[in-house]
């Protein structure tokens, strides 16, 4: 008895058009990746290296940051990047390990629901953020900030 296998891209062989999420998820694991490399070194040098280093993040250092544009949006990327990197790799878990359906469902639920609460909260957190808040010393204000 033998066995014949079409060719995959045989002529009269129909392939399904549907969304492949393992594929696309797999691809984005590789883009995000090679930026988050670069967003996270850019991010540990211009805190850790550049300047004062270490010492000099503070409220106002951070206050500074997040009063520029190009910061909001750096610290933005980085922010959904990482997370939603980190989500697909805790569902590529879920998916190995977790062998009851409904399980996997509910794991998978939990998953999105905290990915999408975190990046609402964070993103709010850096378009938000008042580096001049009314009441705080001046010690601890930017230097930016106006005297009150």
């Amino acid at each position: 008895m033998s066995v014949t296998i079409e060719t995959p891209r045989a002529p009269g062989v129909r392939r399904s058009r549907r969304f492949n999420v393992e594929k696309w998820g797999w691809i984005y694991m590789r883009a995000s990746g090679v930026v988050l490399v670069v967003l996270i070194f850019g991010h540990l040098f211009v805190n850790l290296v550049a300047g004062q280093g270490v010492k000099a993040i503070d409220f106002a250092f951070v206050g500074g940051k997040l009063s520029q544009p190009f910061w909001q949006i750096w610290d933005t990327l980085l922010l959904w990047l990482a997370l939603i990197h980190g989500a697909n790799g805790m569902r590529t878990i879920v998916n190995d390990y977790a062998s009851n359906r409904l399980l996997r469902v509910i794991f998978k639920g939990a998953l999105i629901a905290s990915a999408v609460v975190l990046l609402v909260l964070g993103t709010l957190v850096i378009y938000t953020f008042d580096p001049c808040p009314a009441g705080a010393s001046p010690a601890d204000l930017a230097s930016f900030c106006p005297v009150k």
